[in-house]
């Protein structure tokens, strides 16, 4: 466990907690999804430590341990935090797997910093390449309607704004598919976000447009995406980001939620500490 601070302010440090399992495997940085923080990746740390790999997760500014301020959740912002833990830690030849939100940076990253530190990339259940549907973006998977219900919803009353999404975070067809301690636990984690940033957040994922930045991508890809998602639904996210990248690897979890590092960790984690291997 350790601080990085990623930005340096007029007034202030914006410090990021980070957890490094350390040693000299080949590095897996997990960049988790909104509104939760690095402790929702609980189900891969230990697999992919004891496949070999030094695996490093950390807090997204604004939620769990991280500092939270008021600005800074633009993408290029977000992904200049990224490059931080890199370099802070020295990372090289280096695995990014982006869940949800954490895609975007995955993505941003090419356009920011190209692929000098990176060997692969993984988009797990991942925003890009464009959630909202607009005119020049028929495909988006999310109405303009529903960007505006999800950010009144947070904005009146958090309490029951994240207990809907926690319970729509990993269901199937209305009904839920893990436990409902997996699902609590993961609300806990959403407490922990400050409610400006989560709110700020929820505008960059649903607004910005990755599709050319995953034009950029040139390390071996690999897309994994339950075909139940009901936040990210799979053909207007992965399927797409899949055809955006030539050569990209897909593998789809059937009866997978959003969730699907915790409701299919056993596949998910195969299917990842496979693509890490070759």
């Amino acid at each position: 466990m350790t601080e990085i601070t990623a930005h340096h302010g007029l007034l202030k440090d914006i410090n990021l907690h980070v957890d490094d399992t350390g040693g000299n495997g080949r590095p897996v940085v997990l960049i988790h999804g909104w509104p939760l923080s690095g402790e929702s990746w609980a189900h891969q740390v230990a697999a992919f430590e004891a496949a070999g790999h030094r695996v490093v997760t950390y807090d997204r500014r604004g939620f769990g341990r991280s500092d939270k301020p008021l600005t800074g959740y633009s993408y290029d912002t977000l992904t200049e935090d990224l490059h931080a833990v890199l370099e802070a830690l020295d990372l090289n030849d280096v695995t990014l797997v982006g869940f949800s939100m954490g895609g975007g940076e995955v993505a941003r990253y090419f356009t920011k910093y190209g692929a000098e530190r990176l060997r692969s990339v993984v988009f797990a259940a991942a925003v890009p390449p464009y959630l909202l549907k607009t005119p020049g973006n028929p495909d988006g998977p999310l109405e303009a309607t529903e960007a505006a219900k999800m950010t009144a919803g947070l904005t009146a009353n958090q309490d029951t704004f994240y207990d809907d999404f926690t319970k729509n975070f990993f269901s199937v067809d209305g009904q839920l598919v893990v436990s409902e301690e997996e699902r609590q636990t993961a609300l806990t984690l959403a407490h922990q976000a400050f409610k400006p940033a989560a709110l700020e957040a929820m505008a960059s994922f649903a607004n910005t447009d990755f599709r050319e930045d995953l034009e950029k991508v040139t390390v071996p890809t690999l897309v994994i995406h339950g075909d139940g998602d009901a936040v990210v639904p799979f053909e207007g996210s992965g399927a797409r980001t899949h055809a955006a990248i030539p050569g990209s690897e897909l593998h789809v979890i059937a009866g997978g939620p959003h969730g699907i590092n915790a409701s299919h960790p056993e596949e998910f984690n195969r299917v990842i500490l496979e693509f890490l291997a070759r």
